[in-house]
């Protein structure tokens, strides 16, 4: 018994290695990477010891080395300006700086300047958006340096909010999430969110996640239903994605084959296609 669990959990696995390898673009957002395995996420006193790994100079280096020359030169004129400045003028020159940064999709600088708008300016909304962007920044990054405090500083801002506001169910998704990938007992951070699909059934975030993570702790029949309630009120491609890798591992070919492809449909995306056409033809070859 112990080692057929195992042997589907490595299934998970490696459908989530496959993913990332061949559809982690932009048209596919906010899919399990590796980090996010539950064997090799790091503990909360290895992610509170990072807190410092972010240089807000460093990182503002590296992503224009990464951009438009022209673009650059801007971003460090925008820089000048706000090292110069004080009082307000430097919050909104922040604020300017973390909207250019989004605008070319550098999420980690962008993040780091909302955070500063947050503790100049510790509203709700302020720090939601710290952590969102955090967030996102977590979800795309490639370097393993930065990625746990980027969680933290997540963690963190999410904390805040929640403390402004109890209610909230933004800042308690976001919460629940960041504990779930490492910031604390994962099912602290899982309670979290099934409090939040309670009062709102609807909230495809809180949704996802625990359908996520119902795959990555191997319960396949728990994600199907998830999943399925997701595509339900909202159809796309990662969740048709996470259904057939569900289905799959619970070797239901012809129902994975089917979540396969209106996961190729939606997303439309050329190295998805090539895939899953692939993934398909396997499946069908068991048959």
């Amino acid at each position: 018994m112990m080692n057929t669990i195992r042997s589907k959990q490595i299934i998970a696995i490696s459908a989530v290695l496959l993913l990332i390898a061949f559809l982690f673009t932009r048209d596919i957002k906010g899919l399990v990477k590796p980090k996010e395995e539950t064997t090799g996420v790091p503990a909360a006193s290895q992610l509170t010891s990072s807190a410092n790994a972010i240089n807000l100079a460093a990182v503002s280096t590296a992503a224009k080395n990464s951009i438009n020359a022209n673009i650059a030169a801007e971003i460090t004129a925008l820089e000048n300006t706000y090292n110069s400045a004080s009082g307000e003028e430097k919050t909104n020159a922040a604020k300017v700086l973390a909207d250019k940064w989004d605008d070319v999709e550098q999420s980690v600088p962008s993040a780091l300047y909302l955070e500063i708008i947050a503790n100049d300016n510790k509203t709700l909304n302020n720090w939601l958006a710290a952590g969102g962007k955090f967030m996102k920044a977590f979800d795309t990054t490639q370097d393993s340096l930065i990625s746990p405090a980027l969680l933290e500083k997540a963690n963190a801002a999410y904390t805040n909010a929640v403390s402004l506001d109890s209610t909230n169910l933004e800042a308690k998704t976001g919460l629940g999430i960041t504990i779930v990938n490492g910031m604390g007992a994962p099912m602290s951070g899982i309670a979290m969110l099934l409090e939040v699909v309670k009062k709102d059934p609807a909230n495809i975030r809180a949704n996802m996640s625990l359908g996520t993570f119902a795959i990555k702790s191997g319960q396949f029949d728990k994600a199907i239903i998830r999943f399925k309630d997701i595509i339900a009120m909202k159809p796309s491609p990662d969740a048709y994605f996470y259904l057939a890798t569900a289905h799959e591992n619970l070797g239901q070919n012809e129902e994975a084959v089917a979540a396969y492809l209106n996961s190729k449909k939606l997303a439309a995306n050329p190295t998805l296609s090539a895939f899953i056409d692939k993934k398909v033809a396997e499946l069908k070859n068991k048959n």
